[in-house]
């Protein structure tokens, strides 16, 4: 049997934020989700997360996820601390405790199966991660044998001179015989410089005591502060571009583009820069991307050049031009053939093929036929003040400049709409609809202005 137990009690003091540590997004997925999903492929038959700080907000962060359970520690007294609440929630469980932090996103989950099999075929007490680190100042150094035989760990601040010398660092990370483990626990005290009670103090105690080294020190890397934050978001996305470069896409700044686990290209695709994706977004074959373009959530066709616009909760058909400047937002759906050019905002739509929304348009709440030319200027005036209405256009409809549709309204097919009119009633296909005031000119304006200055 398996348990795996996920550090996530404390105050991330560092952080200078309000917020708890955990939650904090890394390329759209919070770190703590992050660390859940690198070990969900074991199918462990305990997932425990021990919380403390603000545990009311992780708990709803993770509210979907009902096979977690959670365990309060009050107060936070370190890591030996928190391992120690799990003595009445894994009371007679027989079997390996994973123990992971919250703050240690890039851990792969290969590393980890790694590290549950060479515990389990060496019958190990515990057996941890390490790594070797240059600069290893703030993590506890690792004494070992050549046969990977823990002698003892040693925590930064209570090493000697000569002891921090030593670069191999624990990196935080257990698999632990669980009953032996339990039998321990309570013998665990705070006799250090901290006064916190280490869960390092059990290999120690334990006489079969492993370590597997990690040749990336970046993968067992820990997120203490904002800098580290952001270090961790630079090493993520230069994965996720690198794996998209080799499967053939192009992205011409790679620094300046960044994109999530969600994302999915086809083949020639170009990226071009200060360009990027959130959540779940599929971009189809043959499409340009960029530059200035900021896309969520959206699935996008092949063959579709998209400049300076942002879009979210979009779906874009096949053969579509949009941008510059064009905002898609939420409950969009653009068809094949379609252009939408710039200073044009769409939201809640739909827009058949071959339809041409040029410029400085807003379509909302509307359905739209194929071959619809919307001329520059032309809203639809969705909102009353309280209730949202729906604008209907038929087919080969055309809409004069600076047109204005006053919703609930339905406009027929190969209904031409005269310039600057403010439209309020149903026109029936193939009429005109017209409703402008009449022209007034006065002659000699100029000569009457100036004598009367």
């Amino acid at each position: 049997m398996l348990a795996i137990a996920i550090l996530a009690a404390g105050k991330g003091t560092r952080m200078k934020s309000d917020f708890p540590k955990v939650l904090h997004p890394l390329s759209g997925k919070s770190l703590i989700k992050r660390v859940i999903t690198n070990c969900n492929n074991l199918n462990p038959d305990r997932y425990l997360i021990i919380i403390g700080h603000q545990s009311e907000l992780i708990k709803q962060h993770l509210k979907d996820q009902k096979e977690l359970e959670f365990i309060l520690q009050q107060p936070q007294k370190g890591t030996g601390h928190a391992v120690q609440q799990l003595l009445e929630a894994l009371k007679g469980f027989k079997g390996e405790l994973i123990v992971l932090n919250g703050d240690v996103p890039l851990l792969r989950t290969e590393t980890i199966d790694q590290l549950l099999n060479k515990h389990r075929s060496r019958h190990a007490d515990v057996t941890f991660l390490t790594t070797k680190s240059p600069t290893p100042k703030g993590y506890g150094r690792v004494f070992t044998d050549k046969k990977d035989k823990v002698k003892g760990i040693i925590e930064d601040c209570d090493c000697n001179e000569k002891q921090k010398l030593n670069q191999l660092v624990n990196a935080g990370i257990y698999c632990f015989d669980w009953p032996k483990l339990a039998e321990i626990l309570p013998k665990l005290q705070s006799k250090n410089i901290q006064k916190e009670i280490y869960i390092t103090d059990t290999v120690a105690m334990l006489p079969n005591a492993l370590h597997l080294k990690v040749d990336n020190p970046d993968e067992v890397r820990g997120v203490n502060d904002q800098i580290q934050l952001a270090e961790c978001e630079s090493i993520i996305q230069t994965r996720l571009r690198n794996y998209w470069m080799n499967k053939g896409v192009t992205f011409v700044d790679p620094p300046s583009c960044t994109l999530t686990e969600e994302c999915h290209f086809g083949t020639e695709v170009i990226v071009e820069p200060q360009t990027h994706f959130r959540g779940q977004c599929q971009i189809g074959n043959n499409c340009l991307i960029g530059p200035g373009v900021l896309i969520s959530n959206s699935i996008i066709g092949s063959n579709v050049k998209i400049v300076h616009s942002v879009m979210t909760d979009v779906k874009v058909g096949n053969n579509v031009d949009i941008g510059p400047f064009a905002h898609l937002r939420p409950q969009t759906d653009i068809a094949d053939q379609c252009k939408i050019g710039n200073f044009v905002e769409i939201k809640k739509s739909r827009i058949d093929q071959g339809t041409k929304i040029n410029h400085l348009s807003y379509i909302g709440d509307a359905k739209l036929g194929s071959k619809v030319n919307i001329g520059a200027g032309t809203i639809t005036a969705n909102f009353d003040g309280k209730n949202k209405h729906q604008t209907l256009i038929g087919n080969s409809t055309k809409t004069g400049a600076n047109s204005v549709l006053v919703a609930p309204i339905s406009i027929g097919s190969e209904v031409t709409i005269g310039a600057g009119s403010t439209i309020t009633k149903d026109v029936p296909s193939g009429a005109l609809g017209l409703s402008r005031a009449k022209q007034i000119t006065k002659e000699g304006w100029s000569q009457i202005k100036k004598y009367s200055s």
